[in-house]
């Protein structure tokens, strides 16, 4: 079974960002921006969200945050808007507590 870095790569498939291979496979590691997204306003730190909620709803396994740990630290910001909802708002909203947590912890430490 992939692991969740692994997961996320394929979530953003060639569909995603055609022709940029470089873009699925280590983004922030290349010099690229964790906030790119592909126009829909989903970026990594969102798409690792909903990952790792996909990856619990599909194994029953516990909710973990690696990757979004991961991304916070590299610099994805947890009130990154699309459609008017905060990446932080779906992780409560989806019941990803732990995600939320994490999330709040990190605006509220800038504070």
């Amino acid at each position: 079974m992939p692991g969740p870095v692994q997961v996320l790569r394929d979530k953003r498939s060639s569909s995603a960002f055609p022709g940029a291979p470089e873009r699925r496979s280590e983004p922030h590691d290349a010099g690229h921006d964790v906030e790119d997204d592909n126009g829909d306003g989903w970026t990594l730190l969102r798409h690792a969200v909903d990952t790792e909620i996909d990856g619990h709803d599909q194994t029953g396994k516990p909710l973990h945050v690696d990757v979004t740990a991961l991304l916070l630290a590299r610099g994805a910001d947890p009130l990154r808007s699309a459609d008017g909802v905060t990446v932080v708002a779906e992780a409560e909203r989806r019941g990803h507590w732990l995600a939320a947590e994490l999330m709040n912890a990190w605006i509220g430490r800038s504070r």
